[in-house]
C-alpha cells in the first residue's frame, strides 16, 4: 500500500513559521524603534576652550561638519580642560562632547567618561618679551606672567612644572588671563611672560610667533619632565617654521607637549560617536608642524578607555548601517540587526523543524490508532470459529469513533481514510465470527430441544 508524501502539508503549514516570524520581527522592531534611545538627538552641547585657542577653533569645525547631518552643535567656551571635565562630568550640565588634555583624570576619578581616540599634540608654549640667561627659577623672580584661568588645563600642567622648579606665587606674579588677553597685555608689555596650552594651529599662536619683541622660549631639560610625567612628550619646532624669510623661530626649539582628546558622556549616543570620529578624521588627519599625515585621529586611551564605537572604528570603519543609510536611520537598523543576528539563528531552524514536528504530530495520532487495531487483530486472530467476541467488537466500535472524530490536514486525509477501513474490515471479520458463534448456539438449542 503506497503511503502519500506529507510534502503537500509541510506546503500548507508553511505559514505557521512565517506567521511566527512575522510576529517576532514586529515584536522586535516595536523594541528597537521604541525601547532606550534609537534615534539620535539633533542638538548636542561641547565644550571647546577660551576664545582664541586651539579648542576654540576646532568646536567651530567640529560644528560646521555636524551640520551636514542635521545635527547643531553648541559649543560652550570655557576656560579649558580643567573646566570642560567639571562640565562633562556632571550629567545637569548637559554636556556631551568636550576636548580634555592628558593628566587631568583617570578612569576611576570618571568612569561616567570614555574617550574617542587622541586628536591633537599640544605644545606648552612660553612666550616672553626678551630672553635672559639662566633657570627659570632666576629669570621669572619677579615677573607677571599669565598661566590663563582657573578652569584651564594650563593652569594646572604650569603650577605643576613651576612648582618643580621652586616657582610660586611668593616669587612671581602669575595672572589668569585667557589666550587672547595674554597676547594683547604682552604686546602692550603690560605682561612679562605668558603660558598657553594650545595646538601650532591657535589665532594666538601664530600670532605671538611672528610678532616684533615676542620671544619663544623652550625647555632644554625636556627630557627630565617627560621621565618624571609619562604623559609629558617631547616635541621640537623646527628653525624658520613660523616664517621662513624672517628664520622665525631662528633655531629649534624643544617644547613640552600633551595629547589632547575628544571625550564623551559614556551615554551619548553610538550615531553621534560615529558622526563625531568622521569629523575628527576629517579635521586632525592631515599633516601638522607636530607629526604626520594620519597620526590622529588616534586608538590611544591615556587617561579613559576608548568607547566601544571607537575601538570599532579604529579597527574597521564606519559599520555598515552608517555607510549606506542616512544617520537618522542607521541607529534603530544598527540596534535591530544586533537584535535579529541571534534570532536567526533559532527562526531559521524552526522554519525547518516546525512543520516537522507537525507532520510527526499528526502521523503519531494515526500511527496511534493503528497499533491499537493491530492489537484488536492479534486478539481477533486467536478467537476460534464459534467463540464470543463480544469484547473485542466493543473495542472496534470504540477505535472506529476515535478515528471518525480525528481531524487531520487533507494530505494526511488518506492516511486517515486507509485506517478507518482497516477498521471497518475488522469489524466485518469480528462480526463474521460472532455470526458463526450464534448459529452454532442456536444449533445447539434446538439439539437440546
Amino acid at each position: 500500500m503506497t503511503v502519500p508524501s506529507p510534502s503537500r502539508t509541510r506546503t500548507g503549514l508553511r505559514w505557521v513559521p512565517v506567521l511566527l516570524a512575522v510576529a517576532v520581527l514586529g515584536a522586535l522592531a516595536w523594541v528597537a524603534l521604541t525601547i532606550g534611545n534609537p534615534f539620535p538627538p539633533r542638538t548636542v552641547v561641547m565644550a571647546t576652550g577660551p576664545k582664541g585657542s586651539g579648542f576654540d577653533d576646532f568646536g567651530a569645525r567640529y560644528r560646521q561638519i555636524l551640520q551636514r547631518s542635521g545635527v547643531d552643535l553648541r559649543l560652550v567656551e570655557t576656560a579649558g580642560s580643567a573646566e570642560n571635565l567639571t562640565k562633562l562630568r556632571d550629567p545637569r550640565a548637559g554636556v556631551s562632547v568636550a576636548f580634555i588634555e592628558n593628566g587631568l583624570t583617570n578612569q576611576d576619578e570618571s568612569p561616567d567618561l570614555v574617550s574617542l581616540g587622541a586628536i591633537t599634540i599640544e605644545p606648552l608654549w612660553l612666550f616672553f618679551r626678551r630672553q635672559e640667561s639662566g633657570t627659570p627659577a632666576q629669570r621669572w623672580v619677579g615677573k607677571r606672567i599669565s598661566i590663563e584661568p582657573e578652569g584651564s588645563g594650563t593652569r594646572v600642567l604650569a603650577r605643576r612644572l613651576l612648582a618643580l622648579n621652586g616657582i610660586d606665587e611668593t616669587t612671581v606674579q602669575l595672572l589668569g588671563l585667557t589666550p587672547e588677553q595674554s597676547a594683547e597685555a604682552l604686546l602692550r608689555g603690560t605682561i612679562d611672560g605668558a603660558i598657553m596650552l594650545t595646538a601650532w594651529q591657535s589665532s594666538v599662536v601664530q600670532k605671538l610667533l611672528v610678532a616684533e619683541g615676542i620671544v619663544l622660549e623652550g625647555y632644554p631639560r625636556a627630557d627630565a619632565y617627560v621621565a618624571l610625567f609619562p604623559y609629558l612628550n617631547k616635541v621640537v619646532l623646527p628653525t624658520g617654521v613660523a616664517d621662513l624669510a624672517r628664520n622665525i623661530p631662528p633655531a629649534d626649539v624643544p617644547l613640552l607637549a600633551v595629547e589632547a582628546s575628544l571625550v564623551v558622556r559614556e551615554d551619548i549616543h553610538p550615531g553621534l560617536q560615529y558622526l563625531l570620529l568622521e569629523a575628527a578624521a576629517e579635521i586632525h588627519g592631515g599633516p601638522q608642524v607636530f607629526h604626520r599625515a594620519g597620526r590622529f585621529p588616534a586608538a590611544e586611551a591615556i587617561d579613559l578607555p576608548l568607547s566601544q564605537q571607537a575601538r570599532a572604528f579604529y579597527k574597521s570603519g564606519r559599520p555598515f548601517v552608517y555607510r549606506y543609510l542616512p544617520f537618522w536611520m542607521a541607529g534603530p537598523a544598527e540596534r535591530l540587526m544586533i537584535l535579529l543576528i541571534p534570532l536567526f539563528t533559532v527562526v531559521f531552524p524552526l522554519v525547518h523543524f516546525v512543520p516537522a514536528f507537525y507532520a510527526w504530530m499528526i502521523q503519531r495520532r494515526i500511527f496511534g490508532l493503528y497499533g491499537e487495531l493491530k492489537v484488536l487483530e492479534t486478539e481477533l486472530e486467536k478467537v476460534h470459529p464459534g467463540e464470543p467476541a463480544h469484547d473485542l467488537i466493543l473495542g472496534l466500535d470504540k477505535l472506529a469513533r476515535r478515528a471518525s472524530r480525528l481531524r487531520v490536514p487533507l494530505g494526511y486525509a488518506q492516511r486517515l481514510f486507509i485506517l478507518k477501513s482497516h477498521i471497518a474490515l475488522a469489524q466485518q471479520e469480528a462480526e463474521k465470527r460472532r455470526g458463526v458463534s450464534d448459529r452454532e448456539q442456536r444449533a445447539e438449542a434446538r439439539a437440546a430441544q
